[in-house]
């Protein structure tokens, strides 16, 4: 395998517009900020939800012998696609994969290089499907063209006890009257029992996510919770809501505007203009000008410090213009 996977955002735009590039039709992904059932039901058809949340440390979180919730459904694999994690920062991805490749053509239209992707890894055991999707060039290709612009480099290694918070991806979908959590660092699906059809969705899978989210201390709130659903413009031209059109075409805009963002390097542009309002200062002030304007800044530094040692407290830190 040639390169790495990137960590990209759990973020609506970027699901959504890495789905299309992938070829999917009619497929867009919405923020929840609740946990009601009414919120999720409201975006019907859902075809399933991705959760992100930290990864518990303090805790074993695999397990081969019974998960906290529900129980693993070891011949589930045989049936509907899941993949072994076996590469770190793809989880994102994998997940969206876990909904998308368990729809029918009937419901989703995954598109020819998906399919086929599905057709041939259905054959192989979970771990071997794992290792197909790390090595798809294609979906690599994709997963990495949404990664933040990262133009500097941390060549220093921590020295100090305290280790950064990692966060994982995980999918809850139905698959054939079966609420199932598709988790790839899991030895198997795990079964959250009888869902019977998509309207007992919502209810289902978010008394799964309350339990899941209780587990935590009351402090933790840093969860993301999408649904992916049908193309909500879809939704509009069918009931006739040319303002709900319009919305959503306007969210679309600023998704692709947000995307663009995370993809372009700003060092280059933040250096130009930074040069050019030194370069107005100095013709500004004339000759002499550069040395005054630092003069300057150190009297004030040296005020600020010698107020704040007399107990003056700290005054408001001034923004040369």
């Amino acid at each position: 395998m040639s390169g790495g996977w990137n960590t990209i955002e759990s973020d609506a735009g970027v699901f959504t517009f890495l789905l299309n590039n992938l070829g999917v039709q009619n497929v867009q992904f919405e923020e929840l900020l609740t946990l009601e059932p009414d919120a999720l039901a409201t975006l019907y058809p859902v075809y399933g939800v991705i959760f992100l949340f930290k990864y518990p440390t303090d805790t074993p979180y695999t397990s081969t012998d019974k998960p906290l919730d529900g129980t693993f459904d070891r011949d589930a694999s045989e049936r509907l696609w899941f993949a072994a994690q076996t590469i770190q920062n793809a989880c994102g991805t994998q997940a969206l994969l876990s909904v998308l490749m368990n729809r029918d053509d009937g419901e989703v239209d995954v598109g020819g290089p998906l399919r086929e992707f599905r057709d041939f890894t259905m054959a192989l055991p979970p771990e071997f499907r794992g290792e197909a999707l790390s090595n798809s060039e294609l979906i690599r290709d994709v997963h990495n063209s949404f990664a933040k612009s990262s133009p500097f480099v941390d060549e220093t290694q921590r020295t100090g006890g305290e280790t950064e918070d990692a966060f994982h991806f995980i999918a809850y979908t139905p698959v054939g009257g079966t609420l199932y959590e598709l988790d790839g660092l899991q030895p198997a699906p795990i079964s959250h029992g009888a869902c019977a059809s998509m309207e007992d969705f919502p209810i289902k899978v978010m008394e799964v996510l309350q339990r899941r989210i209780a587990r935590y201390d009351l402090s933790e709130i840093r969860f993301n919770l999408m649904a992916m659903v049908r193309d909500r413009r879809v939704t509009a031209r069918e009931i006739g809501d040319m303002e709900m059109l319009a919305r959503e075409e306007q969210k679309r805009r600023d998704w692709q505007f947000e995307n663009a963002l995370r993809r372009h390097n700003f060092v280059g542009f933040a250096g130009a203009v930074l040069k050019g309002v030194v370069d107005m200062k100095l013709k500004e002030g004339g000759e002499g000008a550069y040395e005054k304007w630092v003069e300057d800044a150190k009297a004030k530094t040296r005020q600020r410090l010698e107020s704040r040692k007399k107990g003056g407290g700290g005054e408001d830190i001034e923004m040369e213009g």
